[in-house]
């Protein structure tokens, strides 16, 4: 049996490290494995909240907090520490390194962002998290790349692992489906779908743009832009964002035909809705991001996808999963949508495409790779302490 101790955001917080982090964990210790984990959760400040997995919080900002977070994952065989730099304290999060300094267990650090140009602090940061690393695990080869040519670190040290998704399929129709129930005869509405948590930088309001662009389209389409603001986004402005778009839509004429659903969903949720879907838009303005768990469950969920040239979207669609566009041109963004939707070989290959795919990025297998890594230290510090 093996323990494993997490160092990140974690439910209830709603971001992206959050979930990434709940998902690993539970496989990595359920499906009849005998191996246990517990989390540090990482928070600006300590809420009356609990969930079963957390065993102690890292309060940013506490002089205290990084000896004691690094206790705790000491009780574990291998520590799992999630990083991005807006998550911790200090200076570009340098507060991660006060608990990597203490931390005396195998340590596998989990990238979430590699910056191609990074300030020179940031670079500083991020190659000590390195070296204080015993492994180090990135989410695309573009993100390896990156880490090898922009910072000084220790190639032998990286391992690439997808960002897991839900790949399985219902194998039964639901229980309100009724076999004896005439097909509707009205035609469906083709499904547009964005999703996840919204805040600038999301390029929503390219998206809408690219949209309006589709209003000769019988039958017309939907445009669907799914997920709650992020907290942190909420917490300094509001709704500020979410109404700008509806505005957005106002202005273009299209009202009718956006809606937007900032509901919360689980896991199983989320996956019936992007199956729902006919073509999933990410319309990022990013030209950094090089993991995007959005992208993983788009294509976990063989759904045809249009995306901005962002790294990871560039990388996972070229083999014929999706169409990339240029970043801000919302002309060649709906010519992608239209495509998608007005040429059913070109989505049907797209689908086929991610099929392949999609089987290497199922949790199971995500969590698999993670497990060998935490044996292979292991075993080396076993040799070593012999």
């Amino acid at each position: 049996m093996t323990t494993y101790g997490f160092l990140s955001t974690y439910p209830p917080t709603r971001c992206g490290l959050a979930t990434f982090s709940s998902a690993l964990l539970h496989q990595l210790t359920g499906q009849g494995f005998r191996d246990r984990a517990g989390v540090v959760r990482v928070v600006d400040e300590v809420s009356a909240e609990v969930h079963p997995d957390v065993v102690a919080n890292l309060v940013n900002g506490s002089p205290s907090g990084p000896s004691a977070a690094a206790a705790v994952l000491n009780r574990f065989d291998i520590a799992l520490v999630q990083h991005e730099y807006g998550v911790y304290g200090g200076p570009d999060g340098a507060e991660v390194l006060d608990v990597l300094a203490e931390v005396t267990v195998p340590t596998i650090v989990v990238l979430h962002t590699v910056l191609s140009a990074p300030s020179a602090r940031q670079r500083q940061v991020l190659e000590r998290i390195v070296d204080s690393a015993t492994a180090v695990v990135v989410m695309s080869a573009t993100a390896a790349r990156r880490l090898d040519e922009v910072y000084r670190v220790d190639p032998a040290k990286v391992s690439v692992i997808p960002h897991g998704a839900l790949t399985g399929r219902r194998l039964s129709p639901p229980a309100s489906f009724d076999p004896f129930t005439p097909p509707d005869p009205t035609p469906k509405r083709p499904l547009i779908l964005t999703w996840g948590l919204l805040g600038p930088g999301k390029g929503v309001e390219a998206g809408i743009e690219a949209f309006a662009g589709l209003a000769d389209l019988d039958p017309a389409p939907r445009y669907l832009v799914a997920g709650q603001t992020h907290p942190k986004v909420l917490a300094r402005e509001g709704e500020a964002y979410r109404d700008s778009l509806v505005r957005r839509a106002e202005e273009l004429g299209v009202s009718a035909d956006v809606e937007f659903a900032p509901e919360y969903r689980n896991a199983e949720s989320l996956m019936d809705l992007v199956r729902a879907a006919d073509v999933v838009l990410l319309p990022y303005e990013s030209t950094e991001q090089v993991t995007s768990g959005v992208l993983i469950e788009a294509i976990a969920a063989r759904r045809p996808i249009v995306a901005t040239r962002f790294p990871h979207a560039a990388e996972l669609l070229a083999d014929g999963s999706g169409l990339v566009v240029a970043h801000g041109d919302a002309a060649a963004m709906t010519q992608a949508l239209r495509t998608v939707l007005t040429k059913p070989a070109t989505a049907a290959s797209m689908t086929a495409a991610s099929s392949r795919l999609a089987p290497t990025l199922d949790w199971s297998a995500v969590a698999a790779s993670y497990r060998t890594l935490a044996t292979t230290l292991l075993q080396a510090r076993a040799e070593i302490a012999a």
